[in-house]
């Protein structure tokens, strides 16, 4: 009988063994690889981190995740809890009544340099949910253009026209007014060369 019954606790131990590894390979090792393989050829720049290189080919960040912009001449993105950094995307978590909220948004108010008669558009004022979205809204993007402009040395034009061509080309993954990429704007302004970007 304990024979037996040691016969079966090992044959089951082998079988459920066997079905682990069979389990990691598969799930672990040959699913990825397949979906991987298959965004590397479907959407190869997406698949990549949607990279973003300036004129000389080197990398300057990604298309997907904001960084911190803080020059008068160039587009500022959204607050971030995180401080932009990717491998600690999230949010604040901290509860929209407390005062620790009330103080940051008081802060970033002043910063933008909005008030009563000119007052700053809600993503500017809020953190996103990941503390890294690369978007702002057209509404965002046009508020900061007389600043960008007027540090830049451009016309307003110039800048607003940058910007709706900016999201014109978003429009196709956005229903509303348009989405902005801070990043791709603040590297077209730069193109006329009246200020060199440097990233962060």
């Amino acid at each position: 009988m304990k024979a037996t019954l040691m016969e079966d606790t090992g044959a089951n131990l082998s079988a459920s063994l066997r079905i682990a590894l069979a389990t990691i390979v598969l799930c672990g090792g040959l699913y990825p690889l397949f979906i991987f393989s298959v965004a590397r050829f479907a959407t190869p720049e997406a698949s990549s981190g949607s990279l973003v290189r300036n004129e000389a080919g080197h990398v300057v960040g990604s298309r997907l995740i904001a960084q911190a912009f803080t020059k008068p001449g160039y587009f500022w993105p959204r607050p971030s809890a995180v401080k932009y950094t990717a491998e600690a995307a999230g949010g604040s978590n901290l509860s929209p009544a407390g005062p620790e909220v009330r103080e940051r948004a008081l802060k970033t108010v002043k910063a933008f340099g909005a008030d009563s008669r000119r007052p700053l558009p809600a993503d500017l004022a809020a953190a996103s949910g990941s503390g890294l979205d690369p978007f702002i809204t057209l509404q965002a993007a046009l508020f900061q253009a007389p600043r960008v402009a007027t540090a830049r040395g451009m016309a307003l034009a110039e800048v607003e026209a940058a910007i709706r061509r900016h999201a014109a080309a978003e429009q196709i993954f956005w229903s509303g007014d348009g989405l902005v990429n801070v990043l791709t704007l603040n590297m077209e302004l730069d193109k006329s060369g009246k200020t060199t970007m440097v990233p962060r």
